[in-house]
């Protein structure tokens, strides 16, 4: 296809452009149904993604991406892999929409830290409120007195 392109967004504010060079697609036969060409045609696509490698990101970026991503890497390598569909080319479409929906989440920074604050009064007054109601509630389910 072509490079991939990273949309702009959170940690990197005028998007990433991955050069065609640094992805490397495989193709392999799909699980599945795909009527009359279904063992004909390699429609899965495995793309993968070299993060020590890559001449994109600076090294800030490429440790943040290494850290959150280390659940999904083999080594330094990201692999995505698409077989939803019956065609090879949208395939390797969403494989890439994939690659660049992780690659931004993975580069957003991490939310601010919350301040601990004390809770309303009008919040404490709910959270006592509707504990009486549900006790009340279980006080109506028991047998009645006996007199």
């Amino acid at each position: 296809m072509s490079e991939l392109r990273v949309p702009p967004g959170p940690g990197i504010p005028d998007g990433l452009v991955i050069p065609d060079g640094e992805l490397v697609e495989r193709f392999s036969r799909s699980s599945g149904p795909g009527g009359q060409s279904v063992n004909t045609t390699d429609s899965r696509v495995q793309l993968t993604f070299d993060i020590a490698t890559t001449t994109v990101l600076t090294d800030s970026q490429r440790d943040r991406v290494l850290r959150r991503l280390a659940a999904r890497l083999d080594g330094t390598t990201l692999t995505v892999d698409s077989s939803e569909e019956r065609s090879q080319f949208r395939n390797r479409s969403a494989a890439r929409e994939r690659l660049a929906a992780l690659l931004r989440e993975a580069l957003a920074p991490p939310p601010p830290q919350r301040r601990a604050t004390r809770p309303t009064r009008g919040s404490i007054d709910r959270r006592l409120a509707s504990k009486t109601r549900r006790g009340e509630l279980k006080r109506q389910r028991s047998r009645p007195p006996v007199e």
